[in-house]
């Protein structure tokens, strides 16, 4: 079995309620009591895996929470971790008929926490999952503790080009092969050095049906820069770390900086030799600054 393979093998799954539609999550769960009360219809624990809040982990596009492969056992080795497929993405439901926008992705979210019956938690995102946790944090204030953002989308900084070719009427009409190509330059040429071939099949493997390559195409046509510039970023109160990979072009640090400017509670922790992958092209500095930060005390 591949590295995804066992990862999908490990994942539950939660329904959730989505501007009027019902679908299923799936999400990745580890930690500390990670199992108390959260089995595949919801759960009745609060918060579990202690007193503190638990690790959520938000994906981009055009991944899924297989990104996180690397850091999340580091954390859950004393903090409950939750990863979720995006819907539209990875193993959630992929089917057409609903919203795939950020601004869908945080309707998720809420539902999904609170059937999972989890009010506070620390977000961990990346790219469009930045975008998702950029507008909980602001809409959410009281129910974020931590907030690390990791070469996230944000004001007027996306969609890239890659994605906006993605979302084109022809693409869903594209050869398979040159799908999986353009994916393969994605994230081989994306990476920082020579990129782990394990890393590179995970990421490409839910793209590469009939129903994932029609959803990759609906998840990049719903990308919406006004889902990002309509958030004040001065109403998040959740001390906040910009984990950005400093060489990244899809989304520079200079966006960083701008919301280190804007968030109250944030400093920037550049990561060298990292492109956009840097959950990838870092993991191991990612883990140890990410436990670092969960384990300081609250002031």
């Amino acid at each position: 079995m591949t590295d995804h393979e066992t990862w999908s093998e490990r994942q539950k799954t939660a329904g959730v309620t989505v501007d009027g539609h019902d679908l299923e999550i799936a999400y990745h769960e580890d930690g500390p009591d990670a199992d108390a009360g959260n089995e595949s219809d919801g759960g009745t624990e609060a918060d579990a895996g202690g007193d503190e809040p638990p690790v959520v982990f938000l994906h981009g596009i055009p991944t899924w929470s297989f990104l996180w492969r690397d850091v999340v056992p580091t954390i859950a080795e004393n903090r409950r971790t939750i990863a979720p497929d995006l819907i539209g993405y990875g193993n959630s439901s992929m089917h057409d008929g609903f919203d795939r926008s950020i601004r869908a992705q945080e309707v998720m979210l809420e539902d999904l926490l609170a059937t999972l019956d989890v009010e506070t938690v620390s977000l961990v995102a990346h790219d469009i999952g930045g975008g998702v946790a950029l507008r909980f944090a602001a809409h959410h204030p009281d129910r974020v503790e931590h907030l690390v953002l990791s070469n996230a989308v944000c004001y007027d900084s996306w969609p890239v080009e890659f994605v906006s070719n993605l979302g084109l009427p022809d693409t869903v009409e594209l050869d398979r092969s040159e799908l999986e190509s353009r994916l393969d330059s994605a994230f081989v040429e994306g990476a920082y050095g020579e990129a782990d071939p394990d890393f590179v099949e995970g990421m490409k493997a839910p793209w590469l049906s009939d129903e994932g390559h029609r959803s990759l195409v609906r998840n990049a046509v719903a990308t919406n820069t006004n889902h990002t510039t309509e958030i004040d970023y001065g109403s998040i109160a959740a001390e906040t770390l910009l984990l950005w990979g400093e060489d990244d072009v899809m989304q520079p640090i200079a966006y960083a900086e701008r919301l280190a400017d804007d968030i109250r509670e944030s400093r920037i922790e550049p990561l060298s030799e990292a492109y956009h992958w840097v959950p990838e092209d870092r993991s191991a500095a990612y883990a140890d600054r990410l436990r670092s930060l969960l384990s300081e005390p609250n002031t």
